[in-house]
């Protein structure tokens, strides 16, 4: 007989108003539509198992793994700058946790597995086009190296869902360095249960954060370290040209990953006032708001801990404050770090920033491919270098930029003592060649919906080695025809 999942759970622990008990609410017929093998071997968890009739079964939320104890967290957040009491995984159960091959204590948690408690109305399922999307976009963000939420497998679950139209099932099995969001602390807050924002810190502390227990101010520098944490990943976000969509309170992370793919993607032309969310009417999300979104957020986390901060509601807000006031800088350094990596800049310059910000203004006079551009910049700092074997525009879009840009970019280059070999080679570890452009995000989904998944396996099998050539998937790498532009994308739920 083939071994069991082995999970456990220490947010089931926790006293029983963080969450509601139940299980997953059972399927008509589940099939594996995609696992990830290499994921599963870092989680320690056996691929064979999971491709395994019973092993579709748990993914499915057929049955439960034995120990498992199944809840549906309760959280609380800001929808589009409104605040919302109580919202919690309206379809997601958090199966359990597993430590994996490097220590790191992890979530399991299904989508799509059914109504809860905090459904709201709604049926508690996803589609397939969502869930496949998600599972293209996380595991894409993780091979780019930008901490992120991972996909583990797929399940179609043989079952319609209706939205704006009747659409296939799935359910998605993700992985998470936990589900507390900054919502989390708000739906407490909003109870006036300070007693449970101060479990669910301490809890936070231990997960994610351990040293700071030792801290003489360890709720202080809990604020501090999420407040780094969300300023790096917002920088990792801004070098690549993604756009979340729904950067909700109840969609950040205290542990600093990117979560809840929904209308996601990443730009193509580089515009700053790109939106794609066919629900973001007014643009609260667009590319160039990230930042200022994520310190808002970062405020609400801040709010929830004043009375853990100091009993003197004054002094509190002086230290919330602070720690608040401190995101535009953390964010700048690492921005301008990813930045000056993007550009080949191996010392740091007084100038650097104006450079950078020179060059993306151009870019979007210009009409300029994000991603491609800054590819092509590894070429022109090497000109002497072998040409790319699949030989596309890349240089081109590079060269469309202004020559007085170009030259003094050029002359900071010439300052500083290194071989072009291996600058560009470091300019092509900062730079991916290929992103999930949107067009072939779309139609992988379409011929997934249609029944052929070769399209998806061939996209996600592309986006897993980001950096490198891969000559014989240059299309990969174009732009989108003026008829395979997408102007909108969409949540699902």
């Amino acid at each position: 007989m083939m071994k069991d999942v082995a999970l456990e759970s220490t947010y089931a622990e926790l006293p029983e108003r963080f969450y509601t008990r139940m299980a997953p609410t059972p399927v008509a017929q589940p099939r594996l539509i995609a696992l990830n093998e290499a994921l599963a071997g870092e989680l320690a968890l056996d691929p064979a198992l999971l491709a395994s009739e019973a092993g579709v079964e748990l993914l499915a939320g057929n049955r439960v793994a034995a120990e498992s104890r199944p809840l549906a967290m309760a959280y609380a957040g800001h929808q589009f700058g409104n605040f919302v009491p109580q919202l919690g995984d309206g379809r997601a159960i958090l199966l359990g946790e597993v430590v994996d091959t490097a220590g790191r204590r992890r979530d399991i948690q299904l989508k799509g597995s059914g109504p809860t408690p905090y459904s709201r109305s709604g049926d508690g399922r996803a589609a397939l086009g969502p869930v496949l999307r998600e599972y293209i976009v996380s595991e894409a963000m993780a091979a780019l190296g930008i901490p992120t939420t991972r996909s583990l497998a797929a399940v179609m679950t043989g079952e319609r869902v209706f939205r704006e139209t009747i659409l296939p099932g799935a359910i998605l099995t993700r992985v998470a360095g936990s589900h507390v969001r900054v919502g989390t602390f708000q739906y407490f807050l909003a109870r006036g249960d300070g007693e449970a924002v101060r479990v669910l810190a301490d809890y936070v502390i231990q997960r994610h954060y351990p040293d700071v227990a030792e801290s003489a101010e360890p709720y202080l520098e809990l604020l501090n370290r999420v407040i780094a944490a969300q300023a790096a990943l917002i920088a990792k976000w801004m070098n690549v040209g993604f756009i979340h969509g729904v950067m909700n309170t109840d969609n950040s992370s205290v542990a600093g990953e990117t979560i809840d793919y929904g209308p996601c993607a990443f730009m193509d032309t580089h515009n700053p006032a790109t939106v794609y969310s066919s629900i973001d009417m007014m643009g609260r999300y667009a590319y160039q708001n990230q930042p200022g979104i994520a310190q808002w957020n970062l405020a609400c986390f801040a709010q929830s801990l004043l009375h853990l901060l100091d009993r003197d509601e004054t002094a509190a807000i002086g230290k919330a404050q602070a720690a608040i006031d401190a995101f535009p800088d953390l964010y700048a350094a690492a921005w301008l770090e990813g930045m000056r990596a993007k550009l080949g800049l191996t010392s740091a310059r007084d100038d650097d920033k104006a450079l950078a910000e020179d060059l993306l203004q151009a870019m979007a006079a210009n009409g300029l491919d994000f991603t491609n551009t800054f590819r092509g910049l590894g070429a022109l700092a090497d000109p002497d270098g072998a040409p790319d074997a699949d030989a596309i525009a890349w240089p081109e879009d590079a060269t469309r930029l202004p020559a007085e840009w170009l030259a003094r970019w050029r002359a900071k280059l010439a300052g500083e003592d290194i071989a072009p070999p291996e600058r560009r080679a470091r300019m092509e570890r900062a730079n991916p060649r290929y992103i999930p452009r949107n067009h072939r995000v779309e139609a992988a989904l379409k011929a997934a919906m249609a029944g052929d998944l070769g399209p998806l396996e061939m996209l996600n099998k592309v986006l897993a080695r980001p950096f490198e050539d891969q000559p014989e998937h240059a299309a990969y790498t174009q732009p989108p025809a003026p008829e395979e532009v997408v102007r909108a994308t969409f949540c699902g739920t």
